[in-house]
């Protein structure tokens, strides 16, 4: 996920350097990038360019290139630019919903709505985002039959097939994590889930695993670990896409993705924005990498 980071970021980065690092992205064996987000410019000026870079980028196949689409507005630029996936987004909160989006959560799933039937005439990929699916940052606990009753309206009010419960502001933990996994997969029978953690209090990749053992295989990262959100004080970035391919990599679930093509693309995303970012692996290299102490060496 390129977009989520970038978005967070004081220095803008030129369409060019965008448009270079979702390239290499897209190289690395990443099968699905968030590009950008259809979303005005005033309010997010760091993807003020997102029309550009979609016409700009060179698109490999089987490559899915989505991008955050809040309202029909941002649906018709998102089909104009020919994005493959549009990720729609509400929050499960009302507090939240309304600092991030300007808008009730009823609102937003009529917005929701609307914008995924203009995506349907044009052929292209739905999905959604439910914010706050693990807690508040104004609120504190999200009650389980509140994200139950916006997954499933989510699912038959609006015809969404896939839907990410997103941990804005990190207040997930594994026992959380598998709670909420297994009521959604009880309540909304078919429906395609992901994960979205932010690392904010350490337990993005320990929650990943948690996801993992509900039967999730879907998981957001963000390249370096760059990102949070303005409406939820104190978030800190997502789990670092090249953290979590290394993870799930050492521990058996093979990714398809080139590890140190990932890490290479991550320094540079540190070089363009000119200070250090929160990716581990990239720092450390993978395990064992590097000279192995002499008592752990093989014998003979």
């Amino acid at each position: 996920m390129l977009r989520d980071g970038l978005q967070n970021e004081d220095r803008v980065l030129s369409t060019e350097r965008k448009i270079e690092l979702v390239e290499r992205l897209a190289a690395s064996g990443l099968r699905r990038i968030e590009v950008s987000a259809f979303v005005s410019p005033r309010a997010v000026p760091q993807l003020a360019d997102a029309d550009a870079v979609f016409q700009g980028m060179v698109r490999r196949p089987g490559v899915i290139y989505a991008a955050l689409v809040p309202n029909l507005r941002g649906m018709e630029r998102a089909v104009a630019a020919r994005a493959d996936e549009a990720n729609l987004v509400m929050s499960a909160s009302e507090s939240h919903n309304r600092a991030n989006l300007r808008m009730s959560r009823e609102a937003s799933l009529q917005a929701i709505r609307e914008a995924a039937a203009l995506a349907g005439a044009a052929g292209m990929r739905v999905a959604a985002s439910l914010s706050c699916s693990f807690g508040c940052p104004f609120e504190g606990e999200v009650p389980g039959a509140e994200i139950l009753t916006w997954c499933r309206r989510l699912q038959d009010d609006a015809g969404i097939p896939s839907i990410s419960l997103c941990d804005t502001s990190g207040m997930a933990y594994p026992a959380l994590v598998k709670e909420v996994v297994g009521s959604v997969q009880d309540a909304c029978r078919g429906i395609t889930l992901a994960l979205h953690f932010h690392n904010t209090r350490g337990l993005g990749l320990a929650n990943v695993f948690a996801g993992l053992e509900s039967g999730v295989i879907r998981f957001d990262g963000a390249l370096a670990g760059i990102g949070g959100c303005p409406y939820a004080p104190g978030a800190t970035g997502n789990i670092c896409t090249a953290d979590l391919v290394h993870a799930l990599e050492v521990s058996g679930f093979p990714t398809g993705v080139d590890l140190d093509a990932l890490i290479i693309t991550g320094k540079a995303l540190e070089n363009f924005l000119g200070h250090a970012t929160p990716g581990q692996v990239m720092k450390a290299g993978r395990r064992l990498s590097g000279p192995i102490a002499p008592h752990h060496a093989p014998a003979g």
